[in-house]
């Protein structure tokens, strides 16, 4: 069904406008006191109509008292094709004159109007060049009278879209921003989404100047304090939380993880008090930042090993290890953050983004001691993560550490056991250290399992190169007879030149 109210862009109701109107309210009326200061001096002219709004019939025009017309240039309804009753152009009439406050007007006049009429009065005070405080007045009585739809709220919540939007490309203070959503929680507008998240949205769509700008809007929220909501993710993915873990997350989106990383690093060493989640939020720029700078760098290498560009000297190598090493503190700082602000249900979640990086930044020592972590706090880690440790803890030859995690295969499926070996194996070969590969290969070999065959060829062809600078044939004759045993290599022919007797050695086998 159509909604029940629509409204013409072109929508104007002609009454004639003072721009005194809106000061006069000042002699008459004293403010409130859940406002700081009037509402019209700040966003008065500052509404840009609904964009659900339709256009239907032609418009009326009613001439009355000193005014000279009221013009709907259109209206639809779902099927109400009455025309607008003598309350409303009554009690437009008395809000514009401006010698009694709103609620006493409308509160004479409540049986008289309807819904939709409600509305109307809404949108008239809206408009570019009306009383927008007006408007506020109008809805908070809505809210006391129990008046206020799921339909009104979408309606006032899309004029103070409007009033924030041209406050924003007016370039105005985020200051005057901030007293608006002050202004909107005064009269009771709490729609079902994040007006603050909003509002950063709004920055964030109007290109790179406004977006310096909303690091300034977060900071006076948080400074204030208002609008930000309760933190309820609990470490939940797609939650954002509150402002400043929103916008990080609006950078993160975009790629840019660094800078999330640094906003809310920034913002809690200025003082301030960013939502738990943000720092969550912040860790994982931090795992998605070393992430990419692991893919990076394994480019920059390949490169230089292909000859396209010079090896990385000294100077540069310490340099990536500085930057490395910071983005690690930097997740370090933030993961002390949530331990000291969050509950311990977050403990896990902090265990889990400490893994990531560390095996982003391949710390094997570091990333077991996670693992571990975080089976105390009763977040048990996939296998699959026990195996990439592993495997960076072999690369490295922890043999401490490489130990203590064979020791949870022992008591795992056939699969899962020789899956963790192949992780091992590959450890092995990346650091180069063949010895321990070929002996990790016979060991597989001994378990019945079958290596695959990339696998036995790395471990080859490393060994065949030692040959050739040490001259130690053993542990590659070692794994070539139980390969040939497993029927997993042919007959191969060994041999080894003596230069110092001139003399070749050759062994079938």
């Amino acid at each position: 069904m159509a909604s029940a109210y629509a409204f013409a862009p072109s929508t104007k109701l002609n009454f004639p406008f003072s721009s005194s109107f809106s000061l006069r309210r000042y002699r008459f009326f004293a403010p409130r006191v859940c406002r700081s200061s009037r509402i019209c001096t700040r966003i008065a002219c500052y509404y840009q109509k609904p964009s659900f709004v339709v256009a239907a019939r032609p418009s009326r025009v009613r001439e009355f008292g000193p005014f000279k017309s009221v013009e709907l240039d259109r209206f639809v309804t779902s099927g109400d094709e009455d025309e607008m009753s003598e309350g409303f152009f009554e009690a437009i009439e008395e809000l514009e004159r401006m010698v009694r406050e709103p609620s006493d007007v409308l509160g004479e006049m409540n049986e008289r109007l309807s819904a939709r009429e409600l509305q109307l009065v809404l949108v008239y005070f809206a408009q570019e060049g009306r009383d927008s405080w007006c408007a506020l007045e109008v809805f908070e009585w809505l809210k006391k009278e129990n008046r206020v739809d799921e339909e009104t709220m979408e309606l006032m919540v899309a004029i103070m879209c409007g009033w924030a939007r041209k406050l924003i490309e007016e370039g105005r203070e985020v200051g005057d921003v901030v007293d608006l959503l002050v202004d909107m929680e005064c009269v009771g507008l709490k729609p079902g989404f994040s007006m603050v998240e909003k509002v950063i949205s709004l920055y964030w769509e109007m290109g790179e100047k406004q977006r310096e700008r909303v690091v300034l809007f977060v900071e006076e929220v948080l400074r204030r304090g208002i609008g930000v909501g309760i933190d309820d993710s609990n470490g939940e993915e797609g939650h954002k939380g509150g402002p400043t873990g929103y916008l990080a997350w609006k950078m993160m989106v975009e790629g840019n993880y660094s800078d999330a990383v640094k906003l809310v690093i920034h913002l809690r060493e200025s003082g301030l008090k960013p939502e738990v989640y943000s720092y969550l939020i912040a860790m994982t720029a931090v795992v998605k930042e070393l992430n990419e700078f692991a893919k990076t760098l394994r480019k920059l290498k390949g490169f230089g090993r292909d000859g396209f560009i010079a090896e990385l000297d000294v100077e540069n190598a310490e340099l990536i290890e500085k930057y490395q090493s910071d983005l690690l503190a930097d997740g370090v700082q933030l993961s002390n953050w949530v331990i000291q602000e969050g509950s311990s249900s977050l403990s896990g979640v902090v265990h889990e983004r400490l893994l990531a990086m560390y095996i982003c930044a391949g710390r094997g020592l570091e990333a077991e001691r996670q693992l571990w972590e975080m089976k105390l706090v009763g977040k048990e880690a996939d296998g699959d993560l026990y195996d990439i440790v592993l495997a960076i803890c072999a690369s490295q030859k922890e043999a401490s550490a490489i130990a203590r995690l064979l020791t949870r295969i022992e008591v795992t499926s056939s699969l899962r056991k020789k899956k963790s070996l192949s992780w091992l194996l590959r450890g092995y070969v990346k650091g180069g250290h063949f010895d321990d590969a070929a002996e990790t290969l016979i060991k597989m070999l001994d378990l019945g399992f079958n290596p695959e065959y990339l696998d036995r060829a790395a471990v080859l062809q490393g060994l065949r190169k030692r040959i050739h600078r040490s001259g130690n044939v053993e542990t590659y004759l070692k794994l070539c007879k139980h390969l040939s045993d497993a029927s997993l290599i042919g007959p191969s022919l060994v041999y080894l030149y003596m230069k110092k007797y001139k003399l070749w050695v050759m062994k079938m086998l």
